[in-house]
């Protein structure tokens, strides 16, 4: 009876669609909205009206849903195609009539959890066919079960929200992923998931036990009925390759009732390369309790007015009180200098806080908001380094981060459990010899072409740099950093995506085809860096 209503409320409000559509002088555009919630009606429970889950280009509300996650304002500019509907599934029945609906009108789908993809690609795409957003925003359901140590996570919850959730039920359990609480989880988690305890408990993907997720036939699938060679594909292999992931079991880890937060910071003339080129010998040996990451920027210089410096700073977490920090770091780290005074005592939950950058006694709760605390014009990219960087050749780097207007880098620390988890364990490749990974980013806050032209030209001098410090055959990248100067799919060939394939998978590139070869062969996931089948 249900699917009856649906049907028939389906076809009234067609109808008024198709007469509203129809004056418009491009009728094969305008009609993909109509089709594509018909067609969602009649494959799901859907009987609500459009307006409350579909957004066209002509509708008010359009750009604001289309902008709402977003990260890299340079995917809005007016340059870059935007989708011809975007869909808000409230129910997983929902994405899976999304799936088959959009293989029935030939559609592209776009998935976006969180809308942090580095190039956009959740959300926009350069491949020349009309394609569609399914926006997971409404699917944040969290399920925190305590006795067994797990939760379950739908995709459309934020980082932060994961935390929190947890947090409220227990003060000694936390998940080790990202450090930017706006994340969306389905996402995150496709390609790897790092944070502030992966020395100590390895990465999001270490932590998965389940998953649900929409095939390319339209089906939902957990662990078991996947099977254990897409469970390892989804784990970091890269989103929207393989399916829709609906949400995540996470095993959760037991944090200490308190930790501890600080950081130091070093300008150039503080001597930040002396102290930078130690911390390059023990961030991967130090206690795998401490996560020590470096940001580095420019900034104006104290005593000189209008003079610009590189500053260094060390944001960090332990896993344990200011007493036994300030021992190991004093024993193994002392150019440091970090004293009494530089050290903060917190729960699990103030930490995330901290080391995201809100303000101290900052409520827990704003995790709820979902929302970024930045939104730019940016490019990035990133690398990995086995070998320190001699102060030569650090000199060298500030040279060109003083040439930017507003550059950064983030080093964050490998070692730990990142150097006992075998490469081929899940898709995530950078594993043991790592000392840390590189962060590129260069920001701007116009949207001009000129402007985004001369920043981009800069990241990649910047980038050619860095070559011969970088790791080598291949030199590799994070996939959750995508940079799509690393290649593109244009005719979906493996030759061609093998470019970007190897940078982000080593020899698991070549495992995750197979797979990808099985469950999707006819590739209908794909995007401008998606795994692809075999010829």
């Amino acid at each position: 009876m249900l699917s009856i209503m649906a049907s028939s409320n389906c076809t009234v409000i067609t109808l008024i669609l198709i007469l509203l559509w129809s004056s418009s002088s491009v009728l094969s555009d305008t009609t993909i909205p109509e089709k594509f919630y018909q067609c969602i009606c009649k494959n799901s429970d859907f009987s609500d009206p459009f307006s409350s889950a579909f957004y066209t280009p002509n509708d008010a509300s359009f750009n604001t849903i289309l902008n709402s996650t977003a990260q890299n304002l340079r995917c809005l500019m007016p340059s870059v195609p935007k989708p011809d509907l975007i869909f808000t599934p409230i129910t997983e029945p929902h994405v899976q009539a999304s799936v088959i609906c959009a293989k029935k009108l030939n559609l592209q789908l776009r998935v976006r959890s969180g809308g942090h993809d580095y190039e956009g690609i959740s959300y926009i795409s350069e491949m020349g066919f009309p394609f569609v957003i399914v926006d997971l925003l409404k699917l944040r359901g969290i399920d925190v079960n305590t006795e067994e140590n797990s939760a379950w996570a739908q995709a459309g919850a934020t980082v932060g929200e994961v935390y929190y959730r947890i947090s409220e039920k227990s003060k000694t359990l936390g998940f080790p992923a990202g450090l930017c609480t706006s994340l969306g989880i389905g996402g995150h988690i496709t390609g790897g998931a790092y944070g502030s305890m992966m020395r100590k408990f390895g990465l999001g993907v270490d932590n998965v036990i389940d998953a649900r997720i929409v095939n390319a036939n339209g089906t939902i699938l957990d662990r078991q009925s996947m099977g254990e060679d897409l469970f390892w594909a989804i784990r970091g292999g890269g989103g929207a390759s393989f399916g829709i992931i609906l949400s995540w079991k996470m095993k959760l880890v037991t944090v200490p009732s308190v930790v501890t937060v600080f950081t130091v910071s070093k300008t150039l003339e503080d001597g930040a390369t002396k102290v930078l080129y130690k911390w390059q010998q023990v961030a991967d040996k130090i206690d795998d309790r401490l996560f020590m990451r470096v940001v580095i920027n420019v900034v104006d210089k104290k005593q000189a007015k209008g003079e610009r410096t590189v500053q260094t700073a060390y944001n960090s977490l332990f896993l344990g009180n200011g007493e036994t920090l300030l021992r190991i770091t004093n024993e193994s780290f002392p150019e440091l200098g970090l004293t009494q005074k530089d050290v903060t005592e917190m729960s699990w939950i103030e930490s995330i806080l901290y080391i995201v950058g809100y303000a101290n006694n900052t409520p827990p709760e704003v995790l709820l908001q979902g929302k970024p605390q930045f939104k730019n014009y940016f490019k990035a990219k990133s690398d990995f380094v086995k070998v320190p960087i001699p102060e030569t050749g650090l000199e060298g780097l500030w040279e060109l981060l003083l040439e930017e207007d507003s550059p950064l880098m983030i080093w964050n620390p490998y070692g730990g459990m990142m150097a006992n988890i075998s490469e081929s364990d899940t898709p995530f490749p950078h594993r043991k010899g790592v000392i840390f990974k590189i962060q590129y980013l260069t920001l701007w806050n116009q949207p001009n072409e000129e402007l985004a032209t001369k920043h981009v030209h800069w990241m990649r001098k910047l980038y050619n740099y860095m070559t011969s410090y970088a790791s080598m055959y291949p030199r590799e990248a994070y996939v959750n950093y995508r940079d799509l100067d690393l290649g593109m799919n244009r005719n979906s060939s493996f030759a061609q995506a093998s470019v970007w394939g190897n940078k982000y998978f080593k020899n698991n590139f070549h495992r995750l085809v197979q797979i990808k070869t099985v469950v999707d062969p006819e590739n209908f996931f794909k995007h401008e860096q998606s795994i692809p089948v075999k010829g």
